[in-house]
């Protein structure tokens, strides 16, 4: 029991000399109030953050399937509020986050009026349908 406790004691002097004093001070020796309430604040913090990752890589089982909460949760628009019409096509999501309308809808009533588009006008039910009829 004797060696072992010199052998330590060799030990800790030699980490001592190379790492400075330091490196064998018991860690409770600077600990106090203030940096207990630091550090339980820290855990907190960690805490929230790793409930927000669970959160957003939850799945629920929808029809058999397991889906991530986060896309439920996200409304996606599918169909364009200008031509109605329904598109799974890449380009119209662009398109609809950015214009509100499809691609088609913005090369057609879009492009060289953006201003205007962006402060709200719309083509009205008799011009679009006056295209239609215009069109067939």
């Amino acid at each position: 029991m004797k060696k072992d406790q010199e052998y330590v004691a060799k030990i800790e002097k030699a980490i001592s000399q190379k790492y400075g004093k330091d490196t064998i001070q018991n860690p409770k020796n600077n600990w106090d109030d203030e940096k207990e309430e630091e550090h339980k604040e820290q855990i907190k913090k960690i805490t929230k953050k790793e409930h927000k990752i669970q959160e957003k890589n939850e799945k629920i089982k929808v029809e058999g399937f397991f889906v991530s909460k986060k896309l439920l949760t996200r409304e996606q628009k599918r169909t364009c509020p200008v031509c109605e019409v329904y598109t799974f096509k890449i380009k119209d999501d662009v398109y609809l986050n950015k214009f509100d309308c499809c691609y088609k809808c913005y090369v057609q009533w879009v492009i060289d009026r953006e201003e205007r588009w962006k402060k709200g006008w719309r083509p009205s039910e008799d011009i679009k349908k006056r295209l239609e009829e215009y069109d067939s």
